[in-house]
């Protein structure tokens, strides 16, 4: 399959996911994740890119995040990479590469699909069965954006803080939002976008990403395109 350009507009969110190489653990100790988290901070301030979800799973990482600039998500992945997997070496006396290949992304429709994405990203540990209820999970941001706790890190996007006029009617609305299990063709169209660098939104908004950036928004027919299928046709009735 081939490599398709990334597209990351300022002010748009971006669904990243960074998994370990051949499904192996990234995080061994609480000290891990922690690190990874200030890996997070440090560069998500120096690359301007607002972090508003996130979780650490044993072997890979979910992201929402925007940029202020088109290089933002790029240039903070890198710098997180780059930091982490020296510590991570260092600390299991191990070399060589950490990820698996470059990390993924996905532009988010703000409108239709960002708080559904915030879902799939904090009640992960959920589904993985890991925990019972996502408040359960301490390496997730549902504890500063269910429960209240307070982070650095975290950057409140206009729709959730549109929840409720004050912060413990926000707290309130999203916990009951976390409540109510992702539909299961939700969680198909978040995935699959994910996985093929698509981008998860409503056919208006695909739209316009495909006018105005001039980027993939959808699945692309496999196989030769039309056009050259009816001249090889053209040419076998001759």
């Amino acid at each position: 399959m081939p490599r398709y350009a990334r597209y990351c507009p300022p002010g748009i969110p971006q669904h990243i996911i960074q998994r370990g190489n051949n499904h192996q653990s990234c995080f061994l100790a609480k000290v891990d994740f922690a690190t990874y988290i200030n890996c997070l901070k440090e560069a998500s301030r120096k690359r301007l890119v607002q972090i508003h979800a996130w979780v650490l799973m044993t072997n890979h990482v979910h992201l929402l995040a925007t940029p202020q600039s088109f290089e933002g998500i790029s240039e903070m992945m890198q710098d997180i990479g780059r930091k982490y997997v020296r510590y991570f070496n260092t600390a299991n006396e191990r070399s060589g590469t950490l990820w698996e290949g470059r990390f993924k992304s996905s532009l988010v429709d703000s409108e239709n699909h960002l708080l559904n994405c915030y879902r799939y990203i904090e009640l992960n540990p959920v589904r993985a069965s890991m925990v019972n209820d996502p408040d359960e999970y301490t390496w997730s941001s549902y504890q500063c954006n269910g429960l209240g706790h307070q982070s650095d890190l975290i950057g409140f996007h206009p729709l959730y803080l549109a929840l409720g006029a004050t912060e413990q009617e926000r707290l309130l609305v999203y916990r009951e939002l976390c409540d109510q299990p992702l539909a299961e063709d939700i969680i198909a169209d978040i995935r699959k976008s994910i996985n093929q660098g698509l981008v998860l939104g409503s056919k208006s908004f695909k739209d316009k990403v495909e006018s105005v950036l001039r980027a993939r928004a959808r699945s692309g027919k496999c196989g030769r395109p039309a056009r050259n299928k009816k001249k090889r046709d053209q040419k076998k009735s001759k």
